[in-house]
């Protein structure tokens, strides 16, 4: 994607801040380190700013645009088949026990 050079110039007047971007890690259980949050956080403000940007833009006068092409509605009928058997589908798993998976307890 293209850098936009007047990105610079909006000095980020929407700054989504470093403390930001660490609740925003917290939050996605994601571990950062300082350089990784001071660029993100850069890169959300740039974001940000040019979203206000675009919110300049007049666009009273077109239509909304839901798809680009007009999409026929391929209706099915709704019938349950048996597409594997029980066995192809366990013959994968690591561990099980006759017909079921033996999966790790988690609690």
């Amino acid at each position: 994607m293209p850098q936009d050079n007047n990105c610079a110039d909006h000095a980020s007047a929407s700054k989504i801040s470093a403390q930001d971007v660490q609740h925003l890690a917290q939050l996605a259980r994601l571990r950062l380190s300082e350089e990784d949050v001071e660029r993100f956080s850069r890169q959300l403000s740039s974001i940000v700013d040019y979203m206000d940007v675009l919110n300049t833009i007049d666009t009273s006068g077109v239509k909304p645009l839901y798809s680009p092409v007009q999409h026929k509605i391929q209706y099915r009928e709704d019938v349950a088949v048996h597409v594997r058997t029980r066995e192809q589908i366990l013959a994968n798993a690591p561990e099980r026990d006759e017909n079921y998976f033996i999966v790790p307890r988690i609690v």
